[in-house]
């Protein structure tokens, strides 16, 4: 049986980041972010290198701790106004070769945080380019759509009207609003915290590959 790549450790240490976000408690606890997050979370994407290249060969899974699909804990605080230093949760971005500006490419997220473990898939935020590509794909292929997206639900933003130039009649009227092209699923405990996990994610990107492909194909990127 496979180990289990996460334990309670994991929300341990977030818990006690949510509680101590500043940089003199994470200096004291260093060593328990290193060995409780940052190294179960890179055992793991280097564990799924293998299985997602047989299921998705053209996402990346790059196990690298700089600049690899993990992404860091330190959060960006020069443009908003929570100025914590720290995310409370951990995750990673699986994004297509293809893509040059990483997030905003489509791809696969895994996000762990206590009570809110999920794994995602499609295209937060594109671009202005590869959201007109989408939404042009689905005025011309309606049905094509309707169909690699199935009963999945969609996250994100989306406009309030219906965007410029596309038919407010359009029956994926709905879906031209969107602003983002996401879903999601939640992640239970009991799987980040078992020893099925890898299974479970491949299970679930092998379930989303018509949305996944839909999109890249969209985008003008290789499915």
């Amino acid at each position: 049986m496979a180990t289990p790549h996460f334990d309670a450790r994991l929300f341990e240490f977030l818990v006690e980041l949510r509680q101590n976000n500043n940089r003199d408690w994470f200096t004291v606890n260093k060593a328990r972010f290193d060995n409780d997050v940052k190294a179960p979370l890179l055992r793991f994407i280097s564990d799924l290198q293998a299985p997602m290249a047989a299921v998705a060969p053209e996402i990346v899974v790059d196990p690298r701790p700089v600049g690899g699909s993990m992404f860091r804990i330190y959060r960006d605080t020069r443009f908003g106004t929570d100025k914590t230093p720290y995310k409370t949760h951990a995750a990673a971005h699986f994004r297509h070769k293809a893509s040059t500006d990483d997030v905003h490419g489509p791809g696969i997220y895994l996000h762990l945080e206590p009570g809110e473990c999920l794994l995602g898939a499609g295209i937060w935020c594109p671009t202005p380019p590869s959201l007109k590509a989408i939404r042009d794909a689905v005025v011309a292929d309606p049905q094509g759509w309707l169909a690699a997206r199935g009963s999945l639900p969609l996250g994100g933003e989306s406009l309030k009207r219906p965007p410029a130039g596309y038919d407010p009649a359009h029956p994926c009227i709905d879906d031209l609003k969107r602003k983002d092209f996401v879903t999601m699923a939640p992640l239970g405990d009991d799987v980040v915290f078992g020893p099925a996990l890898l299974e479970a994610v491949i299970a679930q990107v092998r379930a989303w590959r018509p949305f996944q492909q839909y999109l890249t194909r969209a985008v003008g990127f290789a499915a």
